[in-house]
């Protein structure tokens, strides 16, 4: 019964997550000013993390939960060997397309970050799920899941690298809306926000893009997460192969959200 409700679960949750991003990939960059500069700037983060803990460009990088691209483009501009996935095919059209235009080569696949081995026989030094990808798992089950599949693809003395929002802190207050981001264009200006409807630690969320140029147009996508805590995500790292989980806040990195860092 367990194992019927887990794959009823992941059924749902994969149709959810599938849903959003492929309705939202061909607006996902108006989330940025300027998504080529946010590339650019988050690779070398990442890049500084990396080297600082004994990878260079050498490296070989899986990119699970790789969207549009944005950090996987960035980081095979500075020379790393990427291969991303995602579950999404809308957002690896868009991910094609930027790699292309960028002039990058990236082994793109569609695939589950649940079930990585269905896809990937090999195993990489760096794994990473950036974005708050990991919270898109609706339950401690799914979480566990991904988290044993995700370390099952790292070589032995290799890395995962992830961030998610700071649920630790927001959990506290439980808002129900995200600070708004503003961008002047050249036609006039564009608002991004989220508006969160909380049920326990899982919240609904909406996702509003407007775009007030020549004529106001706005666009809404509908999506869920769950508010995982830090405590939550290490324990998992620590029982399914790390042996060192660190976690790094935007303080300390430049990054819009924490970093963790586990070492297999």
């Amino acid at each position: 019964m367990n194992e019927e409700r887990a794959a009823t679960e992941q059924y749902t949750t994969t149709n959810i997550i599938q849903t959003f991003y492929n309705s939202m990939a061909s607006q996902y960059d108006k989330l940025f000013f300027d998504w080529k500069m946010t590339t650019n700037e988050q690779a070398k983060l990442l890049d500084k993390i990396f080297q600082n803990n004994g990878y260079d460009p050498q490296s070989r990088i899986l990119d699970c939960a790789c969207g549009i691209g944005t950090q996987a483009v960035g980081l095979a501009s500075l020379g790393y060997c990427v291969t991303a996935s995602d579950i999404s095919s809308g957002a690896l059209v868009e991910a094609r397309k930027r790699a292309a235009k960028n002039h990058v080569e990236i082994c793109f696949r569609q695939a589950n970050f649940c079930a990585l081995s269905e896809t990937f026989s090999e195993q990489f030094d760096i794994v990473i799920a950036m974005d708050n990808a990991l919270p898109h798992m609706l339950s401690s089950v799914a979480l566990e899941s991904a988290v044993k599949s995700i370390t099952d693809q790292i070589v032995h003395g290799g890395m995962f690298c992830a961030s998610i929002r700071d649920y630790d802190s927001l959990l506290e207050e439980k808002p129900v809306y995200s600070a708004p981001y503003i961008h002047n264009t050249e036609k006039g200006r564009r608002v991004s926000f989220q508006i969160w409807e909380w049920f326990d630690d899982n919240y609904k969320f909406t996702q509003y893009i407007i775009e007030d140029e020549d004529e106001t147009q706005i666009s809404k996508f509908e999506c869920e997460y769950r508010a995982t805590r830090r405590k939550e995500l290490t324990d998992l790292l620590l029982a399914n192969g790390c042996k060192e989980v660190v976690w790094k806040m935007p303080e300390q990195t430049g990054f819009y959200q924490p970093i963790l860092i586990a070492k297999k």
